[in-house]
């Protein structure tokens, strides 16, 4: 049992911190703590707003990010990654509040981390890579315009109306406000999203996003605006970690939630993981680890009434650019929300909600990379449609149901592009095959021998056009295929060459082979396909040979040539196959 067992316990203690993550943290102190501080500044507003969005409270927004802050910070696989509540995963929770209440996404959260520690184990980072970067900008742009939305009842003042779908809140929202306009919250809104975003241009290394906060919050409070509802009352502290609002029964219902969040949980911290990486020198981070701190933040979080957690791209790149270079930076900022929740809950609870709406709705607006979208536009017109597709999907659906859109149909174009390039071309003698002429071509389509070379994959895509070309041959009584440049043939592939074969026979064609490979035998062999080519011998290893067999089987079964001139093997005096089918 114990040698069984040994493989797995190398796995767990692989995804373990090191030595070298301590070591690294003792390097450049007080550079790591400095940027811990700016992050925790720039974090508070945001966790606090995602709380608020998420539909479970402030509190649990600043829980989420003290906790899986922490634990993901100490266990993750980067040393700069910064983790908490983010838009992206508010955009999923919004629904499971809505259909389950707040225990049922504590629940959620519970289970999405053992998934995401599952995911771990089976080493399943490296897969996430393998997303389409359409794909991912086009969730980051639904993503952007779903948290925008979310907040325009906020922003306008009004309560949020019951529902969640964000274009029918927000719809709702609009028409409530024309009832009663509350031109106090949309001043503070608009206020604090116009400094942070003119802010950021003017000084980018300050945190605008505390400024306006702050400057909204004292505004409020001298100019007694009531109109401007505030958070509310917060406790000073985390509670006790608790289990009470797991409900075993539910666990059935809640699974596929709980599988939307741990794939958001993974790809968005992977994705953020990589940001990072191509923000410095000399810094790479281990996606199963990754996967793993993920999953210890999200089993943790929920304990303390916190919501599901992912690291934030947004927050991890203040970090990074404010000098972090380990692990310590990350931990200070969980450490800094902590003092505030124990200090200073009775002033964060004084802050406007309709300031969080302008923090949040410029945050939004800095996700869209106006530059990148329109590179990825530009670049193919499948590109193009998986990224807007995709986007719509995050908007009208849910941002789960985008992502698999989204990848189904770029995997569709790809293999549809993949497709167009397997095709017949009838050999070129003179390229090909040394010491042949095009005389030599001639003469064997006078003979009625016509060789093919199969370019690129023979697959699912691509069979049934290979079918169609190879069955427009007419008037040939050997065919030659040559496989030595097929990349690739699967199941289908050789079910359609199988078949391609079988009625030429029956036509009166013998069909002989020449080049193929060892990689493309099983397929072959599987369906049966290999047999019938190797049937009297027709298979051979060079084209040449194959060549020579085709004149030997027409002279032994007594098959004169015909007079040059005649038609060759399309019906046209050049012997060549229709331009159609040699594309």
């Amino acid at each position: 049992m114990s040698t069984a067992l040994a493989p797995a316990l190398r796995r767990i203690r692989s995804l373990l911190p090191a030595r070298a993550d301590y070591a690294a943290m003792r390097r450049d102190p007080r550079r790591d703590l400095l940027a811990g501080l700016t992050v925790a500044i720039v974090a508070l507003p945001l966790a606090l707003g995602f709380g608020v969005s998420s539909g479970l409270g402030a509190e649990a927004g600043l829980a989420t990010a003290v906790v899986a802050g922490a634990l993901a910070a100490l266990f993750g696989g980067s040393n700069l990654q910064v983790s908490g509540p983010t838009g992206a995963m508010t955009v999923v929770l919004v629904p499971i509040v809505a259909e389950y209440g707040p225990g049922g996404v504590l629940t959620v959260g519970l289970m999405a981390g053992v998934l995401l520690i599952g995911l771990a184990v089976a080493r399943a980072g490296r897969y996430m890579r393998y997303i389409p970067a359409p794909v991912v900008e086009g969730f980051t742009l639904g993503i952007a315009l779903v948290i925008g939305l979310q907040q325009i009842p906020n922003a306008l003042g009004v309560p949020k109306p019951e529902g969640d779908r964000v274009l029918v809140v927000t719809w709702h929202a609009i028409q409530e406000f024309v009832k009663t306009p509350n031109w106090t919250a949309v001043g503070l809104a608009a206020g604090v999203a116009l400094i942070m975003l003119l802010g950021a241009r003017w000084r980018p290394t300050i945190p605008f996003s505390i400024v306006a906060v702050v400057a909204a919050t004292v505004a409020a409070q001298l100019f007694h605006l009531d109109a401007a509802a505030p958070i509310g009352d917060l406790p000073a502290g985390l509670p006790a970690p608790s289990l009470a609002f797991l409900d075993v029964s539910a666990l059935g219902s809640l699974l596929a939630p709980a599988v939307a969040v741990a794939a958001l949980a993974a790809l968005e911290s992977l994705l953020s993981a990589t940001v990072a990486d191509g923000m410095t020198v000399g810094q790479k981070h281990d996606p199963d680890r990754e996967l793993f701190g993920q999953g210890l933040a999200n089993l943790a979080a929920p304990l303390f009434g916190g919501v599901p957690a992912t690291a934030a791209i947004a927050r991890t790149a203040v970090n990074v650019r404010t000098g972090a270079s380990s692990r310590l930076a990350a931990l200070t900022h969980a450490a800094v929300l902590a003092m505030i929740v124990f200090a200073a809950a009775p002033l964060v609870s004084r802050i406007p909600l309709a300031a969080l709406a302008g923090v949040l709705i410029a945050t939004a607006i800095r996700m869209i990379e106006v530059g990148s979208l329109r590179a990825m536009a530009k670049a193919t017109r499948s590109d193009a449609v998986v990224l807007v597709l995709t986007a719509v999907a995050t908007l009208a659906l849910d941002l789960v149901y985008a992502v698999i859109i989204g990848f189904v149909v770029a995997g569709a174009l790809a293999l549809r592009a993949v497709a167009r390039q397997a095709r017949l071309a009838e050999v070129d003698f003179t390229a090909d095959l040394p010491g042949e002429h095009t005389a030599e071509e001639h003469a064997l389509l006078a003979e009625h021998i016509v060789a093919y070379r199969i370019d690129g994959p023979l697959f699912f895509a691509a069979a049934h056009r290979f079918l169609l070309e190879l069955a427009e041959v007419a008037d040939v009584r050997v065919v030659i295929l040559r496989m030595s440049r097929v990349t690739t043939i699967d199941a289908t592939g050789a079910l359609v060459l199988k078949d391609a074969v079988e009625k030429l026979n029956r036509r009166g064609i013998v069909v002989m082979t020449s080049g193929i490979r060892p990689g493309q035998r099983k397929a072959l062999d599987s369906v049966g396909a290999l047999d019938l080519l190797r049937l009297d011998g027709r298979e051979y290893a060079t084209t040449p040979e194959a060549i020579a067999g085709a004149r030997a089987h027409l002279h032994g079964a007594g098959l004169l040539p015909v007079v040059p001139g005649q038609p060759g093997p399309s019906g046209q005096g050049s012997g060549r196959v229709p331009e159609e089918a040699a594309r």
